[in-house]
């Protein structure tokens, strides 16, 4: 699989491109300190710590407690397995919902056409 399909997959699954990216780097490269990483993805920093956050939260980048942290990625896949069955769920949840978000739909165009 090329590094653009890996990434297409990964966005797929609901990362921005700029976490698909620190994903990516960080399984391929092991263990980095955000410095690295920011330097490496020439990324600013901030936008970086943004992303590691996302991903940490979404259980596929870890961290180390030490000051500076070094951030690793879990394996490819584990990571897939998480993010689907993250995708799944929320698709399973707007299924739940479906009915009251079209009556909230119809109630809207019925109020946007003077109706």
């Amino acid at each position: 699989m090329s590094h653009e399909r890996v990434l297409k997959a990964l966005v797929g699954l609901g990362l921005s491109e700029m976490e698909a990216e620190v994903y990516v780097f960080l399984a391929k490269t092991g263990p980095q300190k955000a410095t690295s990483i920011a330097a490496a993805l020439k990324m600013y920093e901030q936008q970086l710590i943004r992303s590691l956050k996302s991903l940490r939260e979404k259980g596929i980048v870890n961290a180390t407690p030490d000051q500076p942290s070094q951030f690793s990625a879990i394996p490819f896949d584990k990571a897939l397995d998480l993010l689907i069955k993250a995708h799944l769920e929320e698709a399973r949840d707007i299924e739940q919902d479906k009915e009251e978000i079209l009556s909230q739909w119809r109630s809207m165009i019925t109020e946007d056409s003077g109706g």
